[in-house]
């Protein structure tokens, strides 16, 4: 911790050129508008307009000073977060291709499986992609409409089961192959007089060599597994079919698995290896939305036995094949550690502390017993929950006013802690929202969530909840802004919840003096044009510049917040994006790979002369390199005159940039990067910052 009048001093930094960046976009082009018939007037605007001037020059001098540090930067701020939305996690994450493949929807002789994204801040508003929702069965009959049938006696797995008669069969379309590239599944299948014939077919092209067949003999009483495997001599991103037609015997089937034999336990090895490299430190899971339906117990066991069920948030199916022990896993496959959000919305104290015992307890406790029977003997040790998700908000399933909240949190916190003391519990909160429509309460006391659950709840929490989305987001209709606006929109955001927070909390009596940290566990650009699914929009460079001006700020407020989550990470509103066949990083997320592997830990306070940009500055833990990171949202490169009093630069340094033709360059799965992070050296008397960059600067210190 530093004293508050240098986190004063150090935080005010950035105001000054805020002020500036409001002029020159705001200010300045109505000023240029007006016809100069007065002299003075000439004048006037004519020395307004010279920091656009002197940045038009081309340099730019950057004064740091080492007496000025702030706390250490966090490295949980580049924190990551996905949910079950979208494609996030099936689609993105999870290699399974079949949708639907637990028959949740009944099979009609109509197939009419799409829906479009509705809009729901605007009724009738659809808000189309490439990627629509799975609103009804995806599963096509093949031969008569009546030879399919859903039987709920003997189902394997949900309400039903199909039942297929010799002769017909069922057909999956719009799946995504490569080449020469093998897919493994199964089928579960069951003969209702003791033995059938089936043939599966996985079909790429229009001529007849373009499929492949394995005809598969099903004997006995009960469902058998049976094994696939295909290899498509050709590729196609949408194109291909898996048909499954029972020759000989009727049928009742359990749940078939198509996915590209490289899966990683059962996870996309292209994300992956995306994942690892983003380096994301901590991962927020399984919502959102999401959590205040989710009955964690769903998703544990044997995979294909567990239910599937609506999505309670959102849209298309939850098929409860990533649950608890996937998640664990794919946070040990990327080197991250878990974050876990309790559902306080339908769910319960109980239900969370069993959650606990299921990840962090041995066979001494239920929760405990179930994961070990489930076949992980050693407790997962996850260290940071979330108790619950954006309950101040009606659109939360569960929601209730403020006073009953206050309540439940108190007693899921307490529940947890029973259950595990050293859990670090994440409380709900938001700074601006006072619920007039409906908590009469909360209206009539004036109280925002954040001052009422700091007021009742701070001794019951370790961290506090904000969320942000900033954008052409689907409840305004505001179109795209000019480059200078659309950069500071995430980092005004950041920068007006810590000043809210700093004047809230010290006016807190309760809370005596103390600064309760906050986590910003979402937080992002999201924009209503989806291409990769619902909330699947595309980020582009001038977004790519806004997060490090995002991450700038989180380094200037680095002793109030602790932990940040993007939100969220693969193709919902994501950081990375994936077709059915590849997978590609973002702007942003290239961002996030840049600061996170690069910038230093104590930031070093800054100034600077040039209205545009935004710069940051830290020393390694070691005090041994000094990192400078300068946003240039210009068409013009400039070059960075530094002035670092106390600090003495050595030798050739390091420059790493990310940069492109213009503001709305974006990279796309399956094709050649348009955006890349580019790296070479660098002297300290040229330190040149490209147009339309991100730029971070690494010099060794004397």
């Amino acid at each position: 911790m530093i004293p508050k009048r240098s986190v004063s001093r150090f935080a005010a930094a950035g105001l000054h050129v805020c002020s500036l960046s409001w002029l020159r976009a705001t200010l300045f082009p109505v000023l240029r508008s007006i016809p100069m018939k007065s002299p003075k007037l000439s004048l006037f605007v004519s020395l307004l307009l010279l920091p656009l001037a002197v940045l038009r020059a081309g340099s730019v001098e950057v004064k740091l000073d080492a007496a000025k540090t702030g706390a250490p930067i966090s490295p949980y701020i580049y924190g990551q977060f996905v949910e079950h939305l979208g494609r996030c996690i099936y689609g993105g994450i999870w290699a399974e291709m079949l949708e639907d493949r637990k028959f949740y929807f009944d099979i009609k002789p109509k197939y009419s499986p799409y829906r479009g994204i509705n809009n729901p801040d605007f009724p009738g508003e659809v808000l189309k992609g490439d990627y629509p929702v799975v609103g009804a069965s995806p599963w096509e009959i093949i031969g008569e409409p009546s030879s399919v049938t859903m039987v709920k006696e003997g189902a394997f797995v949900g309400k039903h089961s199909p039942r297929v008669a010799a002769g017909a069969g069922l057909r999956q379309r719009d799946l995504g192959v490569v080449a020469d590239k093998r897919y493994v599944g199964y089928i579960w299948a069951r003969p209702l007089n003791g033995r059938a014939e089936v043939e599966v077919t996985l079909v790429w092209g229009d001529d007849k060599a373009d499929r492949a067949s394995t005809k598969l003999t099903i004997a006995g009483q009960d469902y058998s597994k049976q094994g696939l495997s295909f290899t498509p001599k050709r590729g196609t991103e949408k194109g291909a079919m898996l048909e499954i037609r029972v020759l000989s015997g009727d049928v009742m089937f359990g749940p078939p698995s198509l996915m590209p034999s490289d899966n990683i336990q059962g996870m996309r090895a292209d994300t992956l290896a995306l994942l690892k490299k983003l380096s994301g430190t901590v991962y927020r899971w399984p919502g959102g939305n999401f959590t205040s339906g989710y009955d964690w117990r769903d998703g544990i066991g044997d995979r294909d036995r567990r239910p599937p069920r609506k999505n309670p948030a959102w849209t298309g199916v939850e098929h409860n094949d990533f649950g608890t022990d996937e998640f664990i896993a794919f946070c040990r496959l990327i080197d991250t550690e878990p974050m876990i959000a309790a559902n306080t919305g339908f769910g319960d104290d109980y239900s969370a502390a069993q959650w606990v015992e299921y990840t962090n307890r041995g066979a001494d406790t239920i929760g405990g017993g179930w994961r070990i029977k489930n076949g992980h003997k050693e407790p997962y040790g996850v260290k940071f929950w979330c108790v619950g998700n954006e309950m101040f908000g009606p659109w939360q399933l569960g929601y209730m006013q403020m006073q009953h909240y206050t309540i439940k949190h108190n007693q899921f916190a307490e529940s947890m802690w029973r259950v595990d003391p050293t859990l670090s519990l994440t409380a709900v909160g938001d700074l601006t929202t006072i619920n007039k429509a409906n908590d009469p309460v909360q209206a009539k006391s004036g109280k925002t969530c954040t001052q009422i659950m700091l007021e009742e709840c701070a001794d019951n929490m370790s961290i506090l909840s904000e969320h942000f989305y900033v954008g052409r987001t689907p409840w305004s209709r505001e179109g795209r802004p000019d480059l200078a606006t659309q950069v500071v929109q995430v980092r005004d955001a950041i920068r007006a919840k810590a000043e809210g927070h700093r004047k809230l909390q010290a006016s807190l009596p309760n809370l005596k003096g103390k600064l309760m940290p906050i986590t910003m566990d979402e937080w992002n650009y999201w924009h209503r044009e989806y291409v990769y699914g619902e909330l699947g929009c595309v980020y582009d460079l001038a977004d790519g510049l806004g997060i490090a001006e995002g991450l700038h700020e989180y380094y200037r407020q680095s002793d109030l917040v602790h932990m940040a989550h993007y939100a969220q990470t693969v193709n919902v509103i994501g950081a990375i994006k994936t077709s059915r066949t590849s997978a590609e990083t973002e702007t942003t997320g290239l961002v996030l790979e840049m600061y996170r592997k690069h910038f230093g830990q104590i930031p070093v306070a800054a100034t600077w002369n040039g209205s545009a940009l935004d710069v940051a500055a830290a020393l390694t833990t070691d005090h041994k390199k000094l990192t400078l990171s300068v946003v240039n949202p210009t068409n013009e490169e400039i070059e960075v005159k530094l002035d670092a009093a106390g600090l003495t630069p050595a030798g050739p340094g390091k420059r790493w940039f990310i940069a492109g033709p213009n503001a709305e360059a974006h990279n796309t799965p399956g094709q050649a990067r348009v955006i890349d992070i580019q790296h070479g050296e660098t002297t300290v008397g040229t330190l040149k910052v490209p147009a339309l960059s991100a730029t971070l600067f690494e010099l060794t210190l004397k």
